[in-house]
């Protein structure tokens, strides 16, 4: 995850690339302290109250709230709470619990407290260190498990797009199409907006 990055250029991006950059199982399920915890803002089916905690506030550093609305503000944990519910297969949700216990895990190993406990700072920086080694891991062995972090990047984004924020906010989105103008100005089609699917 590389902060430099203009957000509008990544999502823009990320929402070209959905189609084809999910992974087989979110594609599957398709088809088939003495801190106060933040608030979550809904009530967790699939999680517990801590796992829940930890995924929102891991979606709000992957998306957070700039001149549009971050993860949480867009319902994002919300939706991957009842996703891996109702879609994931028992074995993947499974796989997706090992994973956020071992990221909590290592994060105490990487900073000395629970993801959640850590400063902005340490957390983001420990975010992009797990994200950049689990690229590398992927683009050296592609058959090997699709790491954690990249599972819950790809769930953040989906749940993002399939908002009304994500959908509105970053991509256009029509309800009812209307006419085709096959030559019409760029102002008039959007700004170069990626069109909503949902």
């Amino acid at each position: 995850m590389n902060t430099l990055i203009d957000r509008r250029e990544a999502l823009r991006k990320t929402a070209l690339m959905m189609g084809a950059a999910v992974s087989a199982s979110t594609v599957a399920a398709f088809l088939h302290s003495c801190k106060p915890a933040p608030d979550l803002g809904y009530k967790p089916s699939f999680f517990n109250e801590n796992q829940a905690t930890l995924v929102s506030e891991l979606a709000e550093i992957i998306l957070p709230k700039t001149d549009t609305p971050g993860a949480k503000e867009a319902g994002v944990p919300g939706f991957i709470d009842q996703f891996l519910k109702d879609c994931y297969q028992e074995e993947d949700q499974k796989h997706f619990l090992e994973g956020l216990k071992e990221f909590d895990d290592n994060a105490i190993k990487a900073f000395g407290d629970k993801f959640v406990d850590g400063d902005a700072d340490e957390r983001l920086k420990y975010v992009q260190q797990v994200h950049d080694d689990a690229v590398k891991t992927v683009k050296s062995d592609p058959s090997k498990p699709r790491p954690f972090i990249l599972k819950m990047k790809e769930l953040t984004m989906l749940g993002y797009f399939h908002s009304e924020p994500g959908a509105t906010k970053v991509l256009q989105y029509e309800a009812v199409p209307g006419s085709y103008k096959g030559c019409i100005p760029l102002s008039q089609a959007g700004n170069g907006k990626t069109w909503a699917t949902s």
